[in-house]
């Protein structure tokens, strides 16, 4: 059976929030999660999205006030009160460091998940490489090998393969799963990702 492709940034919130519920389905489905860590600015840029700081302050106050809340208390997912304070650093470190796992044959989900979770529930600086050390200490991953890996030209051009591999899919944000090639955007369709695992939707992606 084809992997369950997962398109997400290092610092998403929505991405947390599905983190643990995404490993249940697959592992459910006996899939694998093939994890594609992305540069989620450029991919918005190139979707024409709006960025989140330029949206209506009616939009920012329901997404990322009653919704985060609602999700966070849904999901059994924890969050801070307030908005990460190193929520716009560079993204680059992070998502390189789990492409390395990858690349060394490391099951990268449970770091995944941890970078995410100490992000939006511990305040954790994910562009800082002695807290990245930190969290791979947390889950059993040896850090330097992968933090070694993750400032190489190799690795930084696997992501950049993830990005403009996203882009010409037509992924616009994260969490973004592909399930048997049909497309399924943020954590809130992951129960309807789970169901095209068991049954798929009628038709394909992207749409005619």
């Amino acid at each position: 059976m084809a992997d369950i492709e997962f398109f997400y940034s290092a610092h998403s919130l929505f991405a947390y929030f599905s983190s643990a519920r995404l490993s249940e389905i697959a592992e459910a489905a006996g899939r694998r999660i093939a994890h594609r860590p992305c540069d989620l600015d450029r991919i918005m840029a190139s979707a024409d999205a709006t960025p989140f700081k330029e949206r209506s302050k009616a939009h920012y106050a329901y997404y990322f006030g009653c919704e985060k809340k609602r999700w966070s208390e849904y999901r059994g997912a924890p969050i801070l009160a307030h908005r990460p304070k190193h929520h716009d650093n560079d993204t680059t470190l992070a998502n390189c460091m789990l492409i390395a796992g990858l690349e060394q044959g490391i099951n990268i989900g449970p770091l995944a998940h941890r970078i995410l979770q100490a992000h939006w529930n511990g305040d954790a600086d994910f562009a800082c490489g002695a807290t990245l050390t930190e969290l791979a200490g947390d889950v059993g991953v040896e850090p330097a090998p992968l933090l070694d890996a993750a400032r190489s030209p190799e690795i930084r051009a696997l992501y950049e393969q993830n990005t403009a591999e996203a882009i010409a899919r037509s992924v616009f944000g994260s969490p973004t799963y592909f399930v048997d090639g049909d497309m399924f955007y943020v954590q809130d369709r992951l129960e309807m990702a789970e169901r095209a695992v068991q049954q798929p939707f009628a038709g394909s992606w992207p749409r005619s």
